[in-house]
C-alpha cells in the first residue's frame, strides 16, 4: 500500500493565491544555519502571569488552612436535632434516627426543605416509629376520666426535658408547647432520617390516616392528617434523603470492591504500556490493525444487532418504552434498543469506510509520524513514565480541592428559627419570611412560639470561597497539563531536529526540557492555562444559569443559554489546540505565550489542509488505541463483577449495584489510557509541526538538508542531497 504527494504542494506558494496568503498568515519560516533544535539562549516569558499563579495558588492554602479551622464535616455526615446535637454521634450515639414532630411544616417549604431544614421540633431516637399514634383521643380520654393514661403517654414522643409519664401538664398543653409530638405514623429510617413508609400501603391518599384502633389521626391544631398530605410534607424530603441513601450504597459497593477496582486500573495500565511498546516496532502494522479490527467489529455489530431486531419486531412482549433500571436483560429484550444499537454501529461503520476510502494517502502519513514518535520515545523511554508524575499531581490536587469543599461546605453556624407551633397555616412558603432569626433574648414569653435549632446556615462568604477554589481547580490543573505538554514538546523537538539519529540526539532531553520549563516558562504556562480555566468556569456559570430558567417558559433566555453553552464549548476546544501548538513553539524557539500562539496560528494557516487532515487523523487513530484498552478492562471488568468468570466466582463481592465498580473502572482505564497515550500525541504533534517547518525552512538541498524521516520524505517524494545517517 502505498501514496505519494505530489512535489506540486510546494509550487503553490509561488502563485498569487500563495502570496497573499503569506501576506496574511506571516512569512514562511527563514533558514537559519545556526539552528539545531530548542534554542538554549532564551529569558524568563510572562513573568507577570507566574508572579499571579503564585499568589493565586498561596490563596489555596490560605482558604484550605481557614476551612479546616473553621469546618467540621461530621455536621455533614450525621443529622441534627432541634438543639443543634448530632443523632448517632457522642452522646447521642445510641439514638442514630431523627424523629420529625410535624412533617406537614415541611410542605411550606417545597423542594427548599433540602437546603433550608424542615421548621418543626426534631429530635433523636432510637428506633423510628413502627405504628400509629394521635394525640386527641388519649387527651379525650383522659379528660373524661381525669386520671393521666400511663399507656398513651409512654407512646408518646417528646423532647429531652419532657417526661410524659411524669409531667403534670396535660397531653394538649404538651403538644401546643411542642414539648412532645401530636403525631406519628409508621416510619422507615432513611439516612438517619425517620420518613413516612406508608405510601406504598395505602390504596387512597386522600383518606383520613387511623390509628391502629381505628381513630382519625389529627395535628397539633386539631386538623385531620389525610395521606396526600402527609405525602406532600415528606415528598420533597424523601426525594432527597433517597437520593442520599443511593449514594451511600454507591459508596458502600466503592468500599467492598476497592481492591479490586485497583487491580482492574492495574490492568489498564500494563495493557497500555503493551499497546505502546508494540506500537513502537509495528505502529503502521498496528494502525492498520486497529482500524480492520474496528471495521470487523462495527461490521458484525450492525449485523448482530440488525438481526436481533428483525427477530424481536414483530414480539409483542419486546415493545415498550425505554425506563431506568439496574436489570440491563430489561434493555436487551427490547426490540427498539437493538434497533438503536444497529443504527449507531452502521453509522460508525460507514464513516470508518469514507474515512478510509478518501484518506488513505494521508493516514501514510499520520503512520509516518506515528512511527516517528514511535522511534522518539525508544530513544527517550522516560516520556513513557511522564504521565505518571501530572496524573499523581492531580490526583493530589482534587484531593485537596475536595476535602477543602467538604470543609467549606461545613463551616458554617448553628442556624435557628422562630415557629408557632399551635398553628401551621401562619407559616409562610418562603425561608426568608419562615426562618427569622430568633431574638437575642430567647425567653420567649408566648408558650406557643419556639426558637429552634433547623439547620448548620452557609457561612457569609463561603459560596465565594467555594467559587474560588473551583476556579482554582481549572486553572492549576490545566497548569498541571500545560506544564506536561511544555516538557514532553521540548523532549520531542530536541529528537527531530537532530540531523543524525540517535547520535545527535542532546543526553537526557526530558530533564533538560522540564528544567527550561520550570527556569524560563511557567508563566506562560500560568497565561495558557489561565485562558482555558476563565473559559470553563464562564461554562460552569452558564449551565447554573441554565438550572435556573430550566422551569422558564422564555423560550429566548433558553436559546440564548443554549447558543452560548455551544459558543464557550467550541472556544475551549480551539483554545486547547491553539494553547498545545503554542507551547511547542514555546518549547523550540523559547517566546512569549502570545508571540508562540501567533506564529504556530500561522504555520498552521498557512497548511491548513495538512494540519486538518494529518493531525485529526493521527489524534483519531490514538483515540482507537485508547478504545481498546479501555473496551478490553471494562469487558473484564464487567464479566468478573456479573459473575460470569466462574473460577474467579469466590472472589466476587455481593454489592448493590454490580455497575459501580465497572463504571469507575471504565473511567479509570479511559483516564489512564488517556496519560499514556498522551504522550504519543503530544509526540505526533510536535513532530508534526516541527515538520511543516522543516519543510518551510529547507529545500533539501546540501546547504539546508531536510531532517524528516525517510518514510515522510518518501510519502512526499522529497530526498536530501547530502545523506543522513538514517537514511
Amino acid at each position: 500500500m502505498s501514496g505519494k504527494v505530489s512535489d506540486s504542494e510546494k509550487t503553490e506558494n509561488t502563485s498569487d493565491d500563495s502570496d497573499k496568503k503569506k501576506d496574511k498568515y506571516g512569512e514562511e519560516t527563514k533558514y537559519d544555519p545556526t539552528f539545531n533544535g530548542p534554542i538554549k539562549n532564551r529569558g524568563c516569558t510572562d513573568v507577570i502571569c507566574c508572579i499571579l499563579f503564585l499568589i493565586c495558588f498561596l490563596g489555596m492554602g490560605v482558604v484550605g488552612y481557614w476551612a479546616y479551622y473553621e469546618g467540621d464535616p461530621i455536621t455533614l455526615i450525621y443529622p441534627s436535632d432541634s438543639q443543634g446535637n448530632l443523632c448517632g454521634y457522642g452522646s447521642f450515639s445510641d439514638k442514630p434516627n431523627l424523629f420529625f414532630f410535624d412533617l406537614l411544616t415541611c410542605a411550606k417549604q417545597g423542594a427548599a426543605v433540602a437546603v433550608t431544614g424542615c421548621p418543626t421540633p426534631q429530635v433523636c431516637v432510637a428506633t423510628c416509629p413502627s405504628g400509629y399514634w394521635t394525640w386527641y383521643s388519649a387527651y379525650i380520654q383522659e379528660t373524661v376520666t381525669m386520671v393521666q393514661s400511663t399507656t398513651e403517654r409512654e407512646k408518646m414522643i417528646c423532647d429531652y426535658n419532657t417526661t410524659a409519664t411524669t409531667t403534670s401538664k396535660t397531653i394538649k398543653e404538651l403538644v401546643e408547647s411542642d414539648s412532645c409530638a401530636a403525631y406519628y405514623v409508621d416510619s422507615s429510617p432513611i439516612v438517619g432520617r425517620c420518613v413516612p413508609s406508608i405510601f406504598t400501603t395505602l390504596v387512597n391518599l386522600t383518606a383520613n390516616l387511623v390509628t391502629n384502633s381505628n381513630e382519625s389521626i389529627v395535628g397539633a391544631d386539631n386538623s385531620t392528617i389525610t395521606g396526600s398530605a402527609l405525602q406532600a410534607g415528606s415528598k420533597y424530603l424523601a426525594i432527597f434523603l433517597s437520593a442520599k441513601e443511593y449514594g451511600e450504597q454507591i459508596l458502600s459497593d466503592l468500599r467492598a470492591s476497592w481492591w479490586m477496582i485497583l487491580i482492574g486500573l492495574g490492568i489498564a495500565c500494563v495493557l497500555a504500556f503493551i499497546w505502546i511498546v508494540v506500537m513502537r516496532w509495528v505502529a503502521g502494522i498496528m494502525v492498520w490493525l486497529t482500524i480492520i479490527a474496528f471495521l470487523g467489529l462495527f461490521g458484525f455489530s450492525t449485523y448482530y444487532t440488525f438481526t436481533m431486531w428483525v427477530s424481536l419486531k414483530d414480539n409483542p412482549s419486546a415493545q415498550g418504552n425505554f425506563e431506568f433500571t439496574t436489570n440491563l436483560s430489561y434493555y436487551t429484550n427490547l426490540a427498539t434498543t437493538w434497533l438503536v444499537l444497529g443504527i449507531i454501529s452502521a453509522s460508525i461503520l460507514g464513516i470508518l469506510l469514507l474515512i478510509l476510502l478518501f484518506l488513505r494517502e494521508r493516514i501514510l502519513i499520520a503512520i509516518a509520524l506515528i512511527k516517528e514518535a514511535s522511534r522518539a520515545v525508544s530513544s527517550m523511554m522516560f516520556t513513557l513514565l511522564w504521565p505518571v508524575i501530572p496524573f499523581l499531581l492531580q490526583i493530589v490536587l482534587f484531593a485537596y480541592w475536595a476535602l477543602t469543599a467538604l470543609y467549606l461546605a461545613s463551616s458554617g453556624r448553628k442556624s435557628y428559627a422562630t415557629t408557632n407551633s399551635t398553628n401551621s397555616s401562619n407559616i409562610s412558603t418562603t425561608s426568608e419570611n419562615l426562618l427569622n432569626s430568633c431574638p437575642t433574648d430567647t425567653n420567649i414569653s408566648a408558650v406557643t412560639t419556639l426558637c429552634n435549632f433547623v439547620k448548620y446556615d452557609v457561612g457569609e462568604y463561603t459560596i465565594y470561597l467555594q467559587f474560588y477554589m473551583l476556579f482554582m481547580l481549572f486553572w492549576v490543573m490545566n497548569f498541571i497539563i500545560a506544564l506536561g505538554q511544555l516538557t514532553l514538546a521540548g523532549a520531542f523537538a530536541s529528537y527531530y531536529w537532530a540531523f543524525s539519529k540517535p547520535q545527535d540526539i542532546p543526553a537526557f532531553p526530558m530533564t533538560a526540557s522540564l528544567g527550561r520549563s520550570f527556569r524560563y516558562h511557567l508563566g506562560s504556562v500560568a497565561f495558557g492555562s489561565l485562558i482555558i480555566a476563565i473559559i470553563q468556569i464562564i461554562r460552569v456559570f452558564l449551565e447554573y444559569i441554565e438550572s435556573k430558567v430550566k422551569g422558564s417558559e422564555n423560550p429566548v433566555a433558553k436559546f440564548l443559554i443554549k447558543c452560548l453553552k455551544c459558543v464557550f464549548w467550541c472556544l475551549e476546544k480551539f483554545m486547547k489546540f491553539l494553547n498545545k501548538n503554542a507551547y511547542i513553539m514555546i518549547a523550540v524557539y523559547g517566546k512569549n505565550f502570545c508571540t508562540s500562539a501567533k506564529n504556530a496560528f500561522f504555520l498552521i494557516m498557512r497548511n491548513i489542509v495538512r494540519v486538518a487532515v494529518i493531525d485529526k487523523v493521527a489524534d483519531f487513530l490514538l483515540f482507537i488505541s485508547k478504545l481498546v484498552v479501555v473496551a478490553a478492562t471494562t469487558a473484564g471488568a464487567f464479566f468478573f463483577f456479573d459473575g460470569r468468570i466462574t473460577f474467579l466466582a469466590n472472589y466476587t463481592p455481593s454489592l448493590n449495584f454490580y455497575l459501580v465498580p465497572v463504571i469507575v473502572i471504565a473511567i479509570g482505564s479511559y483516564v489512564i489510557a488517556a496519560a499514556f497515550f498522551s504522550v504519543y500525541g503530544m509526540g505526533v504533534d510536535t513532530l508534526f509541526l516541527c515538520f511543516l517547518e522543516d519543510l518551510e525552512r529547507h529545500d533539501g538541498s546540501a546547504e539546508k538538508p531536510y531532517y524528516m524521516n525517510k518514510d515522510l520524505k518518501g510519502i512526499l517524494g522529497k530526498k536530501n542531497k547530502v545523506k543522513s545517517k538514517d537514511d
